[in-house]
């Protein structure tokens, strides 16, 4: 037996090795680690994490053992959505850099055996976009419709009912063209008409652009919004959650007509058939949380004209506990049927999983335990399908709790305080617990959002020592994923086991692996018959084990 990580992790291993993926398939049960570039390294003082930064720390991607980067939005952008409103597709914000420094880092990610996939946000521009700036002057400009506009309702309203998911209408006035423009997002993010076949065509030759770069393939963001209904129908009403009108509106509307239209599959072919033109080259999609959103994913990646890969914000949403896990598994294993999962436990966009899924102490309150933290990267990194890790779950770095002054999110200065935004999961990472702002920017700068102290005491150079971190951890699960087929490639089956326990079978080419893992704070026993290696796992203990003969596999419901 082999043991990793003391309480945490083991796993029997008789024989067997990973085999090694074809380069057109490198993408199936490969680990992406998610790198928002803002808060990753700054190298030059402004405060801002840039790509010479990037640069600096690839090392400790490389070290980590996952396949490739994905890298959000560094694209020349006004920063209103902090990237994700983009003014020129194909030039780089002097804030991260240049092109040159792009392709610098492009070379050293493929010199390490690092793929890398870009943000191609093609659902929206920033109004500062040259094709917005000509198609709100006039009709009869060039791109006057790769936008989409309607003309007022007769009483001056705008055209239907439908909502921004930032908050109000998602139509704003241009008195220019005396029409309203969609947004889905903020004012200053219009919605491109992806339906117009010019405006795909030019959306298509940026992502050309970067795939003759040598970029490995694109993270399509928000694609249940690439299209809309034409006849621009207004959303019928749901009553409000719980009886209470939310913060968001946006819940209380089923989004029939808005989102999650069936022209959008007729985008997603040909982003495909591009990206089929470059070998090796690979799509990630976005899928809402809406409901069916794991249908969704099984019919964007089970075509082979569509998505290779697809993950969604929907398990991000909801507690954590044994029913949660039992139906995600089964979600899972169904998806896998019929396409290609990607897993995220942590984003950009939502609160570090760490803190989201916290155990509950008797006043509610969440307490991070790092037992758990590390349940979780163990949990994630096991699921059959694709993987992303983001920047500081490797640390097992905890949601940062910001004050009303520190944010600098739009979302969250919109909805204080029932919403706090996305800042707490973009603070900066911490490479060194000593530096004055834990390593990210130099110390006569200032960062653009703080470092807490509790990021500080899981810095990166403080567990690089400690060989039972969870940066340590992390590396070994990575290595176990890489070298034993069952854990990348196979098939799962939930196991039979009693609460608190929950487990699941991943068996390829001839190898069987169980992993159980403990989701309470008390030993919990090990039933007879799933591995006679392990008999107790500790407080949020978990173990890939290879199973006993009489292993019993539960029924998926």
């Amino acid at each position: 037996m082999t043991h990793i990580s003391r309480n945490h992790f083991e796993i029997e291993r008789r024989g067997g090795t990973g085999r090694m993926d074809s380069q057109a398939e490198w993408w199936r049960g490969a680990v992406l680690y998610q790198v928002y570039p803002r808060s990753f390294a700054d190298s030059d003082g402004d405060g801002v994490g840039d790509l010479p930064g990037l640069l600096a720390r690839i090392d400790h991607i490389a070290s980590l053992g996952v396949d490739g980067i994905w890298i959000c939005p560094v694209y020349a952008s006004p920063q209103r959505d902090f990237g994700y409103d983009v003014a020129d597709h194909c030039a780089i914000d002097p804030v991260f850099g240049s092109l040159a420094e792009f392709d610098t880092v492009l070379q050293a990610a493929h010199d390490r055996g690092l793929k890398v996939l870009l943000d191609l946000v093609g659902g929206h521009t920033s109004d500062r976009h040259p094709w917005f700036d000509a198609s709100r002057r006039g009709r009869a400009a060039p791109t006057a419709d790769w936008y989409v506009w309607a003309d007022p309702a007769p009483d001056g309203m705008p055209p239907n009912n439908w909502l921004s998911v930032f908050g109000g209408s998602a139509w704003t006035w241009e008195p220019r063209r005396r029409q309203y423009y969609l947004h889905h997002f903020l004012p200053s993010q219009p919605t491109l008409n992806l339906q117009n076949p010019a405006c795909l065509d030019a959306l298509l030759d940026v992502a050309r652009f970067w795939l003759d770069r040598g970029v490995d393939g694109f993270r399509l963001d928000a694609i249940d919004f690439l299209t809309h209904d034409p006849l621009l129908r207004s959303n019928p009403a749901v009553p409000p959650p719980g009886g209470q009108v939310p913060a968001k509106l946006f819940a209380l509307q089923r989004h029939d007509h808005d989102m999650i239209q069936p022209a959008s599959l007729d985008v997603l072919r040909r982003i495909r058939a591009l990206l089929d033109r470059y070998p090796g080259r690979v799509s990630l999609g976005e899928v809402s949380s809406q409901d069916g959103a794991f249908d969704r994913i099984a019919a964007y990646t089970g075509a082979p004209d569509l998505l290779h890969m697809a993950y969604t914000l929907r398990p991000l949403r909801h507690g954590f506990d044994l029913p949660t896990l039992q139906a995600l598994l089964e979600d899972a294993v169904r998806t896998c049927a019929r396409g290609w999962p990607c897993w995220s436990f942590s984003n950009h966009d939502v609160v570090r999983a760490a803190t989201r899924w916290a155990p509950r102490t008797g006043d509610g309150d969440g307490v991070e335990d790092p037992r758990f933290t590390r349940l979780l990267l163990a949990l994630l990194l096991s699921l059959p399908g694709s993987a992303c890790l983001y920047q500081g779950e490797e640390l097992g770095l905890p949601e940062a709790d910001l004050t009303e002054d520190e944010i600098r999110d739009p979302f969250g200065i919109a909805y204080w305080p029932e919403f706090k935004g996305r800042d707490g999961s973009r603070t900066p990472m911490p490479w060194a617990a000593a530096e004055r702002f834990a390593g990210f920017t130099p110390d006569w700068s200032y960062p653009w959002l703080p470092v807490p102290p509790a990021h500080r005491a899981l810095a990166a150079d403080v567990q690089e020592a400690d060989p039972d971190s969870t940066l340590n951890l992390t590396r070994a699960l990575l290595a176990l994923r890489r070298a034993n087929p069952a854990l990348r490639h196979g098939t799962a089956a939930p196991l039979d086991l009693p609460a608190p326990l929950f487990g699941f079978l991943r068996e390829a080419a001839g190898q069987r692996v169980a992993l159980v893992f403990n989701l309470s704070d008390r030993p919990a026993a090990v039933p007879e018959g799933i591995a006679d290696a392990v008999e107790t796992l500790p407080p949020y203990g978990f173990a890939l084990l290879t199973p006993a003969a009489a292993l019993r596999v539960r029924e998926a419901a």
